[in-house]
C-alpha cells in the first residue's frame, strides 16, 4: 500500500460526501456544525439510520458506534419512541404552555435517578450544566467552581480551560480572564491537591463526569467518588455529577445508582430525551427551590431567572417518556454492556495477535483504545499513564484509524472508541472485530504501526 492509500480508498468511497463538504465550507466554518465532525479530507454525510446502522450519501452502510454522541441507548429509530414522537408532532410542536408530557417526564426522572427530588428541563446538556453551576452559586453564596482535566460539561465559559487545552492554566480565547479565574481545573489523580483545594471552603461546587473523562477513557474509581462526596459534604461544597452521557446508560439510574454515591445535583441530556434535543438538571429540592417563585417570595430573596423557548419541548418530552419507560427495567443496559464486553475482548485479541502495543478498556457499554503503549508491568492501569498518556497518540493515527474503519464499514468516535446500544448484535461485534483486524493491517502497510 502506497503512502496515503487509506485516504485514497476513503475518498473513492465517499465522493458524494466530498461534494457536500465543499458546499458546506462555503457557508459553515470548516464546513461543520460540531467540532467532532472535523475529518480531513471531508466527513461522512449521513442520509438515514436504523438500529445499529447508518448510511451515507454514497450508499455506504456503517455499524455505528458514535450512537448520536451517546444519546441512542436503544439504537436508531426505536419503534415505540418514534411512534410517541410522531403522535406528538401531529398534535403540535410548540404550545408556549405547560403540557402533561413534561410532568410525566419529570416523574420518570425522579423515579429513576437517586439524587432527583426536583427537575428543571433545558434544551441541551450544556444549558443543564450551566444551570447546575448557577444553582450551586446561589445556594452556597460562593462563586468558584472546581472541575477536572478533560471532563466535558459543555462549551460555555466556565467549562473551556482544561478540557482540550490549557491544562496548566491560562485563558481560552474568547473567555474573559475574570470569568476563567472563577474556575479551577485540576488533575483528579492528584487527590491530595483536590482535597486541599476543597478544604479552603472557596468552592460553590465540584463538577465531574463520575465515570471519568470521555465516558471513562480517563477513568475514576468508586473510592475517589466516595472521597469526593465526603470532602464536598464536609466543606459545604455541592457535588455535581455530570451524567449527560452516563445517565440511564451505566444503569437506569446512572453511575450514582451503580455506585451508591449520591450527588447534590445531576445534569442529564442525550438518553434522557430519547435522541431529541433536551437536557435537565435534577437534585435536592432545597437547591432547586432557587428557581421557585413561591419559595423566593416567602423568603424575600431573588429567584433565579430561567426562561428557555425549547425547555421540555413536546416532542422531546414524548421521546423522553417513551425512552425512560423502555429502559426502566435495565434490560437494554445489560444487553449493551454484555455486547461491549464481548467487543473489548475481541479487539484485545486482535491487538495481541498482531502484536500491537495498544490497549482496549472501558466500563458499561463504552470501549476505548489507548494507542500510547504502557510499558509498565501488566495488567494495564490507565492511572499510570495519566490524562496526557491516555490521550497521547502518534500524529495522524486516530484520523487514519477512523478512516480505515469507515472504509471497512465501521464508524468509531474520534477519541478513539465508541458506545454500544441495545440494538447491536453479536454479529455486529464479530464484523467489527474483523474490520479492526483489517484496519490494523492497512495502518501497518501505511507505515503507521
Amino acid at each position: 500500500m502506497t503512502e496515503g492509500r487509506i485516504e485514497a480508498l476513503y475518498s473513492a468511497r465517499t465522493a458524494r460526501s466530498a461534494v457536500l463538504a465543499e458546499r458546506a465550507r462555503s457557508v459553515l466554518p470548516s464546513g461543520i456544525v460540531h467540532d467532532s465532525r472535523h475529518l480531513r479530507p471531508h466527513p461522512v454525510y449521513a442520509t438515514h439510520a436504523e438500529g445499529a446502522r447508518k448510511w451515507d450519501a454514497d450508499g455506504n452502510c456503517y455499524i455505528d458506534y458514535f450512537g448520536g454522541h451517546g444519546a441512542l441507548l436503544l439504537g436508531h429509530n426505536p419503534p415505540d419512541v418514534m411512534r410517541a414522537v410522531a403522535e406528538q408532532m401531529a398534535r403540535g410542536t410548540h404550545f408556549a404552555a405547560c403540557h402533561e408530557a413534561e410532568v410525566a417526564w419529570a416523574e420518570a426522572i425522579v423515579a429513576m435517578v437517586p439524587s432527583a427530588e426536583k427537575v428543571r428541563f433545558h434544551a441541551s446538556g450544556s444549558e443543564a450544566t450551566q444551570m447546575a453551576v448557577r444553582l450551586a452559586r446561589a445556594f452556597t453564596g460562593r462563586d468558584r467552581l472546581m472541575r477536572f482535566h478533560a471532563h466535558y460539561h459543555g462549551w460555555q465559559d466556565d467549562m473551556t480551560a482544561g478540557y482540550a487545552s490549557h491544562f496548566n492554566g491560562g485563558t481560552v480565547i474568547g473567555v474573559p480572564e475574570a470569568v476563567a479565574a472563577q474556575t479551577a481545573a485540576l488533575d483528579p489523580y492528584n487527590e491530595a491537591r483536590v482535597e486541599a483545594a476543597l478544604r479552603t471552603g472557596a468552592f460553590a461546587a465540584v463538577i465531574l463526569e463520575p465515570l471519568g473523562a470521555c465516558t471513562g477513557k480517563i477513568p475514576l474509581s468508586t473510592d475517589f467518588l466516595a472521597q469526593l462526596r465526603n470532602w464536598s459534604r464536609e466543606t459545604g461544597t455541592l457535588l455535581i455529577f455530570d451524567e449527560v452521557i452516563t445517565g440511564f446508560r451505566v444503569s437506569p439510574g446512572g453511575v450514582q445508582e451503580k455506585t451508591g454515591i449520591t450527588p447534590d445535583l445531576t445534569t442529564l441530556a442525550k438518553i434522557v430525551a430519547g435522541g431529541q434535543p433536551g437536557g435537565a438538571v435534577a437534585g435536592r429540592a432545597e437547591i432547586l427551590e432557587g428557581l421557585d417563585f413561591e419559595v423566593a417570595e416567602r423568603a424575600g430573596r431573588q429567584k433565579i431567572y430561567h426562561p428557555g423557548t425549547f425547555n421540555a419541548a413536546p416532542a422531546s418530552a414524548a421521546a423522553g417518556v417513551a425512552t425512560l419507560a423502555a429502559i426502566r427495567d435495565g434490560a437494554p443496559n445489560r444487553r449493551a454492556e454484555a455486547l461491549a464486553a464481548d467487543l473489548r475482548r475481541g479487539l484485545a485479541e486482535v491487538l495481541a495477535a498482531r502484536q500491537v502495543a495498544w490497549h482496549v478498556y472501558g466500563e458499561a457499554s463504552a470501549f476505548h483504545l489507548c494507542t500510547a503503549p504502557d510499558l509498565a508491568e501488566a495488567p494495564f492501569d490507565p492511572r499510570r499513564l495519566g490524562r496526557a498518556g491516555l490521550q497521547a497518540q502518534p500524529p495522524g493515527l486516530a484520523r487514519l484509524l477512523r478512516m480505515a474503519m469507515l472504509v471497512n464499514g465501521i464508524d468509531l468516535s474520534g477519541w478513539p472508541g465508541g458506545l454500544l446500544s441495545a440494538a447491536h448484535t453479536p454479529g455486529d461485534v464479530a464484523v467489527t472485530v474483523a474490520a479492526f483486524d483489517e484496519s490494523l493491517g492497512m495502518l501497518k502497510r501505511e507505515g503507521m504501526l
